[in-house]
C-alpha cells in the first residue's frame, strides 16, 4: 500500500506543512468565492430587475455590460483590473481585492440575466390577478413574484457559484497563493524525490474541489424539493 502511495506521488502530502498548505489554497480560494457570490447575487438581482422593466437606456447598457464580459476572457480581465488599472490611472488594487472586482463583474453579468429570465417567463396573469385582488406592486413581488424568480433562478445560481469556486484558479496569475498555486509550488520542491507528485498532488486538488462544491450541489436538490 505504502508504494502505491508513493509510487502515485501522494506521499509528498505528509512532507512538512504541505497537507496544511493546500488546505490553505483553498480557504483563500473560496474566500474570494464568497466575497464574489454575496455581491454579485445582490448587484445581479437589482441588475436583472432594472432589465426586466424594458427600459431603452437600460437595454443599451445591459447588453453592452454583458456582451463584453460574456467575450472577454477572465483571466485578460484580471490583467485589465490588476495590471492595467494601476498604470492607466494610477489605482494599485491588492490581488485579492482585484480578484473579487472581476469575479464579481463576471457573477453580476450571469446572476442579472438569470433574474430577468426568470421574471420575464412569469405570466402577465400573475401580476393582472394579483391587481385584482387588490395586492400592491411591492406585495405582488413580496408574495407572487419573487418566490416563483427565487425557485426559477436557484438552479442556475447554484451552477454559477460552483463555476465560480472552480474559476478561482485563475488568481494564481496575478500572485494569489490559492490552492493550485500551492500545488505547483509542491510539485516543483519534490521534483527529483518525487517524479509523480503530479499525479498526487492534482488528484487531491480535485478532491479537494470536489468536497467543497458537492454540498452545494446537495443544498440545491434540497431547495429545489422544499419549493416544489
Amino acid at each position: 500500500m505504502g508504494d502505491v502511495i508513493t509510487g502515485l506521488g501522494f506521499d509528498v502530502l505528509w512532507k512538512g506543512s504541505n497537507w496544511l498548505r493546500l488546505l490553505g489554497g483553498l480557504l483563500t480560494a473560496l474566500e474570494i468565492s464568497l466575497f464574489s457570490v454575496l455581491i454579485s447575487l445582490a448587484a445581479g438581482s437589482l441588475l436583472g430587475v432594472l432589465m426586466s422593466l424594458n427600459k431603452k437606456a437600460i437595454d443599451i447598457f445591459s447588453k453592452l455590460y454583458l456582451e463584453i464580459i460574456r467575450i472577454m476572457p477572465q483571466m485578460v480581465l484580471l490583467f485589465i483590473v490588476y495590471f492595467g488599472a494601476a498604470r492607466a490611472w494610477g489605482l494599485n488594487f491588492s490581488p485579492e481585492t482585484a480578484s473579487v472586482i472581476v469575479f464579481s463583474l463576471w457573477g453580476t453579468a450571469e446572476m442579472s440575466d438569470l433574474v430577468r429570465g426568470s421574471l420575464q417567463s412569469i405570466p402577465k396573469a400573475q401580476y393582472e390577478s394579483s391587481a385584482a385582488l387588490g395586492m400592491s406592486t411591492a406585495k405582488t413581488y413580496i408574495y407572487v413574484i419573487i418566490p416563483q424568480m427565487i425557485r426559477r433562478t436557484l438552479p442556475g445560481t447554484i451552477n454559477l457559484i460552483t463555476r465560480m469556486i472552480k474559476t478561482t484558479s485563475l488568481v494564481m496569475m496575478i500572485g494569489i497563493v490559492e490552492v493550485l498555486k500551492v500545488g505547483q509550488q509542491i510539485i516543483e520542491a519534490n521534483r527529483k524525490s518525487s517524479p509523480n507528485a503530479a499525479f498526487g498532488v492534482f488528484a487531491t486538488i480535485f478532491l479537494l474541489y470536489f468536497l467543497a462544491c458537492w454540498p452545494i450541489s446537495c443544498l440545491s436538490r434540497y431547495l429545489e424539493k422544499k419549493a416544489v
